[in-house]
């Protein structure tokens, strides 16, 4: 009898034995199948966070396309703004110049026509100088006008594009001595005779500003306001201001005290003081300061 119990409790060891190593073998076999499922489950993770990334990217890229497209189209129409106002200012210009070109067109039978027109006849000191321009008849050149009512930096620009694309230019100038000597209206014809002497070729007709200048031997045809009506004398009267601009800006430097880099020679109250307290200069028209005890 005591050996079935030994051998009872024997059987019933080694199936307890059994079971817990089946337990072990069952939880180690479940541990892998785990560590292998959340390893899938990593790798999807992953991938799943490379596909996130890959579609930010791609959305990321797009609308910054949009945003390109966006710029790109907002400039385009800007630009084409900005050429459309070009593009009508251009346009009232040329209207502009056409309708300064009565004149020209009708001497249009001349070859060459000469605008002429002369500044400084009402400044107390510097010399009177006159412009005469041949201007090409089929190149115009732009926004000529009466030199009085341009800008100093638009005079200057206009000044070059004249000098080099005109027929002829020339300049006459007369000295304030002169002036004295024959009136500054005498002066005045005598600066426009050297001015069209100047001229090659010679013009076959002369588009004066009001005047009739007498001793020349060429048709003319005398305009009221001719310097705004016309676009050679226009062309002048630029060639003729920034001549004796930049003559009395040199004189300036010669004589400072009478600003003449700013008055331009003319009746300024600074001017008038100058003169009050250091007198006249070699270069002021005594005929013209008389008034001041001079």
């Amino acid at each position: 009898m005591e050996s079935y119990t030994y051998l009872f409790l024997f059987v019933l060891q080694l199936v307890f034995t059994v079971v817990v190593l089946l337990a072990l073998l069952h939880e180690k076999r479940l541990q892998k199948q785990l560590e292998k499922k959340n390893k899938q489950l990593l790798t999807e993770l992953s991938n799943l966070r490379g596909e996130i990334r890959a579609m930010r990217s791609t959305y990321l890229t797009f609308t910054g396309k949009i945003v390109r497209i966006s710029v790109s189209t907002t400039t385009a129409s800007e630009e084409l703004k900005k050429l459309i106002s070009v593009t009508e200012k251009l346009k009232k210009e040329l209207e502009r110049t056409e309708a300064m070109s009565v004149y020209e067109k009708e001497h249009s039978d001349c070859q060459y026509i000469c605008g002429i027109d002369e500044v400084g006849r009402g400044p107390f000191a510097g010399p009177v100088v006159a412009g005469a321009v041949i201007l090409p008849k089929d190149d115009p050149i732009l926004y000529l006008n009466d030199s009085k009512k341009l800008s100093e930096k638009k005079r200057e620009a206009l000044y070059d594009e004249i000098m080099e694309r005109a027929v002829a230019t020339g300049i006459g100038v007369v000295s304030p001595a002169r002036i004295d000597e024959i009136n500054i209206l005498q002066a005045t014809y005598e600066a426009m005779r050297e001015a069209i002497g100047k001229l090659t070729p010679a013009p076959d007709l002369l588009l004066n500003d009001a005047v009739t200048i007498p001793g020349v031997n060429i048709r003319q045809v005398p305009i009221i306001k001719g310097d705004a009506k016309s676009i050679s004398i226009g062309a002048a009267s630029i060639v003729a201001k920034v001549t004796r601009d930049r003559l009395m800006e040199q004189y300036a430097d010669v004589f400072p005290e009478y600003d003449f880099a700013s008055n331009k020679g003319y009746g300024s109250a600074s001017h008038i003081a100058a003169l009050k307290e250091y007198g006249p200069t070699p270069i002021h028209r005594h005929s013209f300061i008389k008034n001041f005890g001079f």
